[in-house]
């Protein structure tokens, strides 16, 4: 839970470095909320014919939307950031985030970018950030 919430705690951070794990569990976490919220909205639908006249899943399908806009809203900046960070800690400029605007292709290589390993040791961004974390090392 920790590693999701991280790049909330540096919520306009675009210096440093942030490893892979960071920036994937953020995205489950979105995820996960995004999920959560669909759930909601469509809970109110049935399958068949309505047998009553029930007002509840318009409300909650307009909660849902609400409730994903705001997500979307308040994850856009960490997750920018968490992105820009990503490409530091491959040792390349923030700069590339913006590759995800170009249509079609754009999305898949930054996507390309985030499962790619970062530079091993201290580069022009900072320190490894695999450096303090212990979990990855071999030591019995």
């Amino acid at each position: 839970m920790d590693w999701m919430l991280m790049p909330l705690r540096r919520y306009a951070d675009f210096t440093g470095r942030s490893r892979r794990k960071e920036y994937w569990m953020f995205q489950l976490g979105i995820c996960l909320l995004l999920l959560a919220l669909v759930a909601v909205g469509t809970s109110g639908f049935s399958v068949g014919p309505p047998l009553n006249a029930d007002t509840s899943a318009p409300a909650l399908w307009n909660v849902a939307v609400v409730g994903v806009l705001v997500l979307m809203l308040a994850v856009f900046v960490p997750g920018l950031a968490v992105t820009v960070r990503r490409f530091h800690d491959q040792d390349k400029s923030g700069w590339l985030a913006l590759l995800g605007l170009v249509p079609y292709v754009g999305g898949i290589v930054v996507l390309v970018f985030m499962c790619l390993e970062g530079t091993k040791g201290e580069n022009r961004y900072g320190l490894d950030p695999k450096a303090g974390d212990l979990s990855h090392s071999h030591i019995p």
